[in-house]
């Protein structure tokens, strides 16, 4: 990936050879190494691997004949421009009076209209309200290139120079001749109305991203010491600051709660669909609402930095990106207006030569132009790729690039971690057994230990300890021992060293400590068999077991078991199974000791487990799923999930975990719901299902049209009207995809 990214937004793009025109003209930008076009978005993202002046992309998209704008600048996309709309109106008033006419004709009623009424009102449609297709045209000719806006003029003027023509040779002898400014007349108006819906339909697509950019707060209550609370421009917030938020409000920033207690609607953010319990120490996420409460919290993020910010990004990227089915839209459009006006040319040579009826060669010709646009060729994929997005991340799916949501739905293994992600992750020490000292000694050694970790294992230690302190029946209840409160005092630890997948190293109280996986005490001579057989049952329960050893010179000895109990969580089950509905396979990955695992995996339905492993021993099972033909998608939430989920085909990361995995990931689920994971796989299929759909119909309409309007057997009313559904159809099929919701169980 390239180091530097720019969004540009792009004005005047009317089909895909427009979308390939821009693509070539930003690719010849020194630095520039890749840019990618979005006709729907009407966006370009310029990938650099050093910074590129915005005035050099400018300059390049000015002489394709296109204007260029930062993205930053504002934009009125929130409603469909009065102008626009009445130029549909009164094209359409002027044009009406030149259809009825030839309709009336049908029932055998002649109402001609004189031919310089048929000229009055025709000509302001074509060069006042179709004003637009000959400046666009005529950028397209001197870029030497060729686009919709060029095939619609061309189309319409010859229809109507005709009309012209025919009206002043036959004006001399009085004659009534059907003349054809109807034609031009309605075809630009059909082409307007298509695009003014096709604008407002367009809309309608980004209106996920504009969902979430109205959650970003203007300003924020600050509490300052020695100061009155302040209403600040969220800008002005910074990091440690305590931001009030009254019941009603949204919340600003992001943070952790301080004081106070409420309820806090996240809906929009990750797609929970209940308010959610918040009280000190708990995190809060900047736009959602708070509920009945008061509450505190101290600034951890703000601007770009919230996750909020992020989530905005990544869908504009996913949305500004192209699928790599978008490869053959492309080829296409390269060589398409070309090969439309070679083919007009022949249907106009052909006819004429084959009638002698140059009215009707025109006329034929003009209707292979315009029933040829590829306006949704280039909207079939984008389209479809905005509404899938969009829908998803209102749902608590976000997918970071086209690439990954096309290869979620080739998916047909899905590898899950255990720990946090099919399991609560916040496990508690059920048990601890010691050996040769007591077990206040060994919680004492433990908790120091683990006192500066943020493993979930850690915290239930801690947990524990600072139970014995408060209430030693609550620990004799959970750890089934008995400790004396007074015995359980704190100990600091130095010297502290990760032992990657395998545990901790520390000196506490003047002793070589080691806390972890029976593999480390295996690699450093620890005899466990004092306590071999109790793990053994433990293990065969469920519970995770970590060793405590002290490898003092004079030889390692072990001096205690800590059994860790964690709960799969409410609907793990219904995901794996859901996902074997789907002909889907499951399989689970874990550091965890192979009993623990297999008492998890048989509970959740899962028949493969692999446990005892390393990051590395999960990257490489990933490796050979694939090896065996498989496409895998990985689902993990740690940091020592990040390489497998970067080598799976798709990478799933639960947002409850760590930055690392999200980042590692092609989508993040921004509930720790193993549910989203077949909605990611089927947001996925539907998206892909509509994109094919779409192209289908964008082809069809021209493989169809093009030979039938060279055979003569279109008129260019119907053509117009055609070419202009075709848009508008393609566009309103991919909206259907907002109408996507996810499974319930």
């Amino acid at each position: 990936m390239s180091q530097f990214q720019l969004t540009v937004r792009i004005e005047g793009m009317s089909c895909a050879s427009c979308v390939r025109r821009v693509e070539k003209a930003l690719a010849t930008v020194p630095g520039v190494a890749h840019a990618a076009v979005n006709l729907a978005t009407e966006t370009a993202r310029v990938d650099s691997d050093a910074p590129v002046a915005f005035a050099s992309l400018q300059q390049a998209i000015g002489k394709a004949g296109y204007k260029a704008s930062a993205l930053e600048a504002p934009a009125d996309d929130a409603a469909p421009r009065i102008p626009e709309g009445w130029a549909v109106v009164l094209a359409a008033a002027l044009s009406l009076p030149l259809v009825v006419p030839m309709a009336a004709d049908w029932f055998g009623v002649h109402l001609m209209l004189p031919a310089w009424l048929q000229w009055l009102l025709a000509t302001p449609v074509q060069f006042v309200f179709g004003a637009r297709f000959y400046r666009a045209g005529w950028k397209a000719l001197r870029a030497r290139a060729g686009n919709m806006d060029l095939l619609v003029a061309l189309g319409t003027s010859a229809a109507y120079g005709l009309s012209v023509y025919l009206a002043l040779a036959l004006a001399p002898s009085q004659e009534m001749a059907h003349l054809y400014f109807e034609a031009s007349a309605v075809v630009l108006t059909l082409v307007l109305l298509g695009k003014w819906l096709e604008a407002r339909a367009k809309r309608q697509t980004a209106s996920a991203i504009r969902a979430l950019q109205d959650l970003r707060p203007v300003t924020a209550r600050v509490r300052r010491e020695g100061e009155s609370d302040a209403d600040l421009p969220i800008g002005q917030v910074r990091v440690g600051d305590i931001v009030v938020i009254r019941a009603g409000e949204r919340v600003a920033v992001d943070g952790e709660v301080v004081d106070g207690a409420s309820h806090v609607d996240e809906s929009l953010i990750t797609g929970e669909s209940l308010p959610v319990a918040k009280h000190a120490g708990d995190r809060v996420t900047g736009g959602a609402i708070n509920g009945e409460g008061l509450l505190l919290v101290r600034t951890s993020a703000t601007g770009a930095e919230t996750m909020l910010s992020r989530i905005i990004r990544l869908v504009e990227d996913a949305q500004s990106a192209k699928a790599p089915v978008q490869k053959l839209v492309d080829k296409v459009a390269a060589v398409f207006v070309p090969v439309v006006l070679a083919l007009a040319l022949l249907t106009l040579a052909g006819w004429w030569l084959a009638s002698g009826n140059i009215e009707q060669a025109v006329i034929n010709a003009v209707v292979v132009m315009v029933i040829a646009c590829p306006c949704a060729l280039g909207l079939a994929t984008p389209a479809a790729i905005m509404a899938g997005t969009g829908v998803a991340a209102r749902h608590g799916i976000l997918i970071k690039d086209a690439e990954a949501l096309e290869m979620a739905r080739q998916v047909d293994t899905v590898v899950f971690d255990k720990t946090g992600t099919l399991t609560q992750g916040k496990p508690v020490l059920a048990q601890l057994l010691p050996n040769g000292v007591s077990a206040s000694r060994a919680l004492q050694l433990a908790a120091a230990i683990q006192r500066g970790s943020e493993h979930s294992l850690a915290r239930a230690v801690l947990e524990a300890e600072a139970a014995a302190k408060d209430a030693p029946a609550a620990l004799t209840a959970s750890a089934v021992t008995t400790l004396a409160a007074s015995a359980v005092t704190t100990l600091a630890a130095s010297a502290v060293t990760t032992l990657a997948g395998r545990g901790l190293a520390a000196v506490v109280d003047g002793c070589d400590l080691l806390l972890g996986s029976g593999r480390l005490m295996t690699e450093r001579g620890v005899d466990l068999s004092p306590l071999l057989q109790r793990a053994g049952e433990l293990e065969a329960q469920g519970h995770t077991i970590s060793w405590l050893a002290d490898a003092s010179a004079g030889g390692a000895r072990l001096l205690g078991l800590l059994a860790f109990a964690d709960q799969p969580k409410a609907h793990a089950r219904a995901a794996v199974e859901r996902l074997h509905a789907r002909g889907i396979s499951t399989v689970m990955l874990t550091g965890d000791n192979q009993g623990s695992a297999q008492a998890v995996a048989q509970a959740l339905g899962i028949g493969r487990v692999e446990a005892n492993l390393l990051p590395a021993d999960k990257t490489a099972v990933i490796a050979r799923l694939k090896a065996e033909g498989r496409h895998v998608a990985m689902v993990g939430d740690g940091i020592n999930d990040a390489p497998a989920l970067a080598a799976a085909h798709v990478g799933i990361a639960m947002a409850t975990g760590t930055d690392v995995a999200m980042n590692a990931a092609g989508i993040t689920l921004m509930r720790g719901e193993p549910l989203l994971v077949a909605d990611a796989i089927d947001i996925s299929h539907r998206t892909f299902s509509k994109i094919r759909q779409n192209l289908f119909w964008a082809f069809i309409y021209n493989v169809a049209g093009i030979p039938l309007a060279a055979l003569g057997m279109l008129n260019p009313l119907l053509a117009g009207a055609a070419m202009a559904f075709s848009s508008v159809s393609v566009i309103s099929n991919a909206l259907l995809l907002r109408r996507w919701q996810p499974s319930k169980e």
